[in-house]
């Protein structure tokens, strides 16, 4: 299976989040701040390498709280 990310909105997502396109585990490589974005929304795409493939996705919304306040 293979795991591909999609719509990220907003679209600053892709330098913050990433997934494993083998495990579908999901990462932060960045720092969150509430103040700069608070929700993260973005589909993850798995497809199987069958014949036909096959092929499933998910919807995954990251809500960043604010632990400063």
């Amino acid at each position: 299976v293979t795991y591909i990310v999609t719509n990220f909105f907003p679209s600053s997502g892709r330098d913050v989040i990433s997934v494993n396109e083998k495990t579908g585990e999901i990462n932060l490589i960045s720092g969150l701040d509430f103040e700069d974005v608070n929700v993260f929304n973005f589909r993850i795409e798995a497809r199987d390498h069958g014949t036909p493939p096959l092929s499933g996705h998910c919807k995954v919304v990251v809500e960043v709280v604010d632990v400063n306040d």
